[in-house]
Parts: structure tokens; C-alpha cells; sequence
């Protein structure tokens, strides 16, 4: 094989000199493994200005919602924290979507819950690192498009339970009551087995603070226009940490004079992470779980939490990405091996966050880099404020949650699919009722085998659309499939064909009409064939009408004796003129 070579004449000497396809492809391939290496050269001082402001202004949105995240995994606020400035700092290298911010989610901390709960925190950081091994080899073997499988009424019937599960779990805290929820159901069962334990303390800040949430939420603000509104717009972006701050300093001066009205978060583990290798084995309640032990445990959680932070992120990605086109695949590398280097830095099972990321888009962020500043300013937060954050209400990060999971749910698609097409509901609520019975990990998987079945049925029985013609004088049947044809659908289009016939005693000529059939398979070649044999033993023609090249090649490679049933005029009535003689039955065969 010849190797092809590029000659571009040198600057300074005129001599020409020769470039090597391979390095281009070499190039082009650190580009797109690493997109820093694309917009770093021209990077400028205009940009760092936006990205830092862009970059404070989620900062301030990250480090309240780190804390209260680690706090639905049941981990100590540090882990969320920790996750925060690893997942920021390894995406800037890695991500190819310059709003995306990663870090720890509400789901993310939801899927770990178990574990943590259970058999303490080193399972979630073993499973951050291997979710991050998994998502990272699938961006390596480009299996991005297994994506496209797991449709919308899925995602959004999983999005929609996870939500009600991990805000109901919060009820409880925001009405002071003590203990934990394990599911939907048992939020509410012990809501209400629990309500003469209702504090009014922590129930009256964390109704005030959820108002003053959606209050915020709501203020006219916009950072173009005055100063006053400007100030609203900062406002409206950094509500959460403005209500958190707000408690904060309400449960210090109380603490003053010696009151605890409510609830408080308590110590926090001051100073930075020690980076140390994921743990391998651990004990937990004088019991010691090694490596197999421990995936053993995982069981499913090892597919779905990998599966969820990669739909997570990459629908995140597209929905900020206004226009451009996502690399699936890319993603999934940089959002895994944000896992896996945050595992060393005892980080929680992290992706994209769509409130982070929308802050983030809001603030005018121009690339990644904006999510260095975000990284510094919680690492600052984790050495220094550390001391100060033991005095958040734990009432008042329960209404940061449960607010932003009430934005997160999307009432509105319910209405949109019945308007649209009401089939969609059926894997919608099949996923939201599964996961709220049996937990997100089998609901998806529940949901996902639910929209696989429609398909297959739509591939086996596929719209077909009969007329009955009259052409010439002769009697026909126009059967014109409205999609390509696959095994599933062979012997129903057959059938189909054979029970038209049956109460159309009068038909000559059946005419195939593949205008829509792109392709087939071996098995509806047979079928077809089968189907010509029956109806000569009827008296009846079979024409093949406006087919492709691709589909009667098949046809006629399947038995050559097809090709004569193949036309492609544009007449109907000329077909019918064509095929209009009568033929003789099949020896052998009797008229059915």
C-alpha cells in the first residue's frame, strides 16, 4: 500500500517539506481526547474576566448544593465538596461542552444512599471509581450511541421519580422529625407515623426558606441592565447560597445567646483531601468487605449508576450545547474520568448538574476554564470555611433540595405526550411507578425493557395501508407498507395480505407498493415468495411496485424466478396492463 504525503512549502527557507497523513489523524485525535489543547491557544484576557465571573457565581451555587447532595448519600458535607472542585478541575481538560459543570447530583447521591447508609463511605468511593471506569471505557470504545436507545418517556419517568423520592427523604428533615427514609414509601409511612415528633423550629425556617427560594428564583433581574437589576440577577443565581448564608448566620447569633430553635448540620472535617487510591477492601461495623465482597454488593448499581450519570450529563451537554453538535462519546470519557481521579480525592459518584450548568450558561461563562474558578473557590471553602458551615440548618438545606427537585420534575410532559402521541405515556409511568416501588436501579432497567417491547412490536407489526383499486377494468389490491420490513413483521404482512384477498373474491392483482421499503431481510423475501406461490394458486397476480434496488435485490437473490414481479413504471394502470393476463395455477397446487 502506497502512503500518501502532504508538501507545504516552509515560511523562512522555501524548501518544502513533508507532512504524513498519520500525524494529522494523530492531531486531530489529542483535539478531540483533549479538548483543552483546541481553545487554549486562544485563550485571552476578555474571556478569563467572564470565565472567573461566571466561575464565582456557580461557586457560590456549588459549595451549598455539595454540601447538601453529600448530605441525600448520607455522607459527611466534605464528600460533596471534595467532588466539587475534582469533578471542576478534571471536566476543564476533559469536557468538550464549555457550560457543563460536574459534580455530585441529587441522583447520584440517591444511588449511593444504600451503600453509604449500610456499609459506610468508602462504598461510594469505590463506586465513584469504578462508575468512572466504565463511563471512561465506554467513551473509548465509542459505544455512545447505545444512548439513543433509552428514549425521552423514559429519562423523564426516571428524572420524575428520582426527584419525588429524593424530596420526599427531605420532608422528615424539613420538619425536624428525626431519622432517615429509605424509599418513597417509607418517607411517607414514617411522616406519618412520626407527626407529633414535628419541631416547630425547623418546620417554620424551612417553609420560610423554601418562599424565599422561589422568591428569588422569581426576581426581575437581568445583567444588562441597571445596576438594581443587575443586583437582582446575582440574586436570583446565587439564591441557594443567599438562603444558606441567611440560616448560617440565624442559627450563629442564636447560638449566642444560647438557643437551638432548630436543627444544625454540626462538625465538618476541616482542610483538603488526601489523595489516596480508591479503597479496595474495607471494614464497616467490625466486618470486613473485600474487593469481590463489595462489587458483589453493588450488584446492578455496577450498569445503572454508570448508565444514569452518562444520560445525566450527555442530555445536559445537548441542551447547552445550542447547536452544536455533542460528542457523545467524549462525554462519557471526561464525566468518567472525573469519577475516577475523584476517587482518589474521596469523592462521591459525580455528572453533570443541569442547576450548576444553567447558572453557569446564565453567568455568559466563554469556555471551560470558568470551572477552574468554581474548583479554587470551593477548595478555599474546604480549608477555611469549614468551621463555619457546622452552623447551616439542617432545615434549611432540606428546602434547597426540595426545591430544586420540584423544578426538576416535568409535569408539563405528561400533557405534551397525551396531546401528542399517547402511547409514550405507557414506558413514561411504567418507569415512574417502578421506581417509586422498587427503587431507581430496577425501574430504569424496567423502563428501558418497556420502551424495547414497543419497538419490537412496532417492527412486527408495522403499518400497512390496503386500497382497493380498480384499474382497467381489473380489480386490485394496493398494499403499500409504510416502513421497511424486518423478520418480526414477515409473516403478519403475509397474513394480512392472504385475509384481504379472502373478502376480495374478485381481486386479479396485488400490488406491493415499496416506495416506503428501504430494506429487508431474508426471512420477508421467503415470506414474500411464499406469498406470490399462494396467490397464483388463486388465479391472482403479484406485482412488486416502486422497490429499490437494495430491497429487490434481495428479493431476486433470494429465488430469481421474483424478478419478473418487479416494476418500476410510473403508472399504476400500465402495471395493471402488464400483469392483467391470466395465469394458469402452479402444478401441483390447488386453488386455494
Amino acid at each position: 500500500m502506497t502512503k500518501k504525503y502532504s508538501y507545504v512549502k516552509a515560511s523562512t527557507t522555501g524548501e518544502m517539506r513533508m507532512r504524513s497523513p498519520i500525524n494529522d489523524r494523530v492531531k486531530s485525535l489529542v483535539r478531540r481526547r483533549l479538548p483543552i489543547v483546541a481553545w487554549l491557544p486562544e485563550y485571552s484576557w476578555g474571556k478569563l474576566l467572564q470565565d472567573a465571573l461566571a466561575g464565582l457565581t456557580v461557586g457560590l451555587t456549588a459549595i451549598p448544593q455539595g454540601i447538601a447532595y453529600a448530605v441525600v448519600a448520607r455522607l459527611e458535607p466534605q464528600y460533596g465538596l471534595y467532588s466539587s472542585f475534582m469533578g471542576c478541575f478534571v471536566y476543564i481538560i476533559f469536557g468538550s461542552v464549555k457550560d457543563v459543570t460536574v459534580g455530585p447530583t441529587a441522583i447520584m447521591g440517591l444511588l449511593t444512599q444504600p451503600y453509604v447508609g449500610q456499609y459506610g463511605a468508602d462504598f461510594a468511593v469505590l463506586l465513584c471509581f469504578l462508575s468512572g471506569c466504565i463511563m471512561a471505557l465506554m467513551g473509548l470504545l465509542r459505544v455512545g450511541f447505545l444512548v439513543d436507545f433509552i428514549s425521552m418517556p423514559v429519562i423523564a419517568g426516571f428524572t420524575n421519580a428520582a426527584a419525588i423520592i429524593i424530596g420526599s427523604s427531605q420532608v422528615g428533615t424539613l420538619l425536624g422529625i428525626q431519622g432517615r427514609a429509605e424509599s418513597f414509601v417509607d418517607a411517607m409511612r414514617k411522616l406519618v407515623e412520626r407527626f407529633d415528633e414535628i419541631q416547630l423550629g425547623d418546620t417554620l425556617l424551612g417553609v420560610f426558606s423554601m418562599i424565599l427560594l422561589v422568591g428569588l428564583k422569581n426576581l426581575p433581574g437581568n445583567r444588562r441592565g441597571s445596576a438594581g437589576k443587575k443586583l437582582m440577577w446575582i440574586m436570583t443565581l446565587s439564591r441557594n447560597a443567599v438562603v444558606v448564608v441567611l440560616g448560617m448566620l440565624l442559627a450563629y447569633l442564636l447560638s449566642l445567646y444560647g438557643l437551638s430553635p432548630f436543627k444544625i448540620t454540626g462538625d465538618i472535617a476541616a482542610g483538603l483531601p488526601s489523595l489516596t487510591p480508591p479503597p479496595f477492601s474495607t471494614t464497616h461495623n467490625n466486618v470486613t468487605y473485600g474487593f469481590v465482597d463489595m462489587v458483589r454488593i453493588y450488584g446492578t448499581s455496577m450498569a445503572s449508576v454508570p448508565l444514569i450519570a452518562v444520560l445525566e450529563s450527555i442530555a445536559i451537554a445537548k441542551s447547552f450545547a445550542k447547536g452544536k453538535t455533542v460528542n457523545a462519546n467524549q462525554e462519557m470519557l471526561a464525566v468518567g474520568l472525573c469519577n475516577v481521579f475523584g476517587s482518589f480525592a474521596r469523592s462521591m459518584p459525580t455528572t453533570g448538574s443541569f442547576t450548576r450548568t444553567a447558572v453557569n450558561n446564565a453567568s455568559g461563562v466563554r469556555t471551560p476554564m470558568g470551572g477552574l474558578v468554581t474548583g479554587i473557590l470551593v477548595l478555599l471553602a474546604c480549608g477555611l470555611l469549614t468551621g463555619t458551615f457546622r452552623f447551616i440548618p439542617k432545615a434549611t438545606l432540606a428546602a434547597v433540595i426540595i426545591i430544586a427537585m420540584y423544578y426538576m420534575l416535568e409535569i408539563k410532559l405528561f400533557r405534551l405526550l397525551w396531546r401528542t402521541k399517547k402511547i409514550d405515556l405507557i414506558p413514561l409511568i411504567v418507569t415512574l411507578i417502578t421506581c417509586l416501588a422498587f427503587g431507581l436501579d430496577y425501574g430504569m432497567l424496567i423502563g428501558i425493557a418497556s420502551n424495547l417491547l414497543s419497538l419490537l412490536y412496532y417492527a412486527a407489526r408495522p403499518e400497512v395501508i390496503f386500497e382497493e383499486r380498480t384499474e382497467n377494468g381489473a380489480s386490485i389490491l394496493l398494499v403499500m407498507p409504510q416502513q421497511s420490513l424486518s423478520f418480526p413483521a414477515a409473516e403478519y404482512l403475509r397474513e394480512r395480505v392472504m385475509n384481504w384477498c379472502d373478502s376480495m373474491q374478485n381481486t386479479k392483482i396485488v400490488v406491493i407498493d415499496g416506495k416506503n421499503v428501504r430494506g429487508i431481510d431474508t426471512t420477508v423475501a421467503k415470506n414474500l415468495s411464499l406469498l406470490s406461490t399462494d396467490l397464483e394458486a388463486r388465479k391472482q397476480r403479484l406485482v412488486f411496485w416502486n422497490w429499490c434496488e437494495n430491497a429487490s435485490s434481495v428479493m431476486i437473490s433470494f429465488d430469481s424466478a421474483n424478478k419478473e414481479h418487479f416494476k418500476s413504471t410510473n403508472a399504476l394502470a400500465q402495471v395493471v396492463e402488464e400483469r392483467a393476463a391470466p395465469v394458469e395455477p402452479m402444478g401441483g397446487v390447488s386453488p386455494a
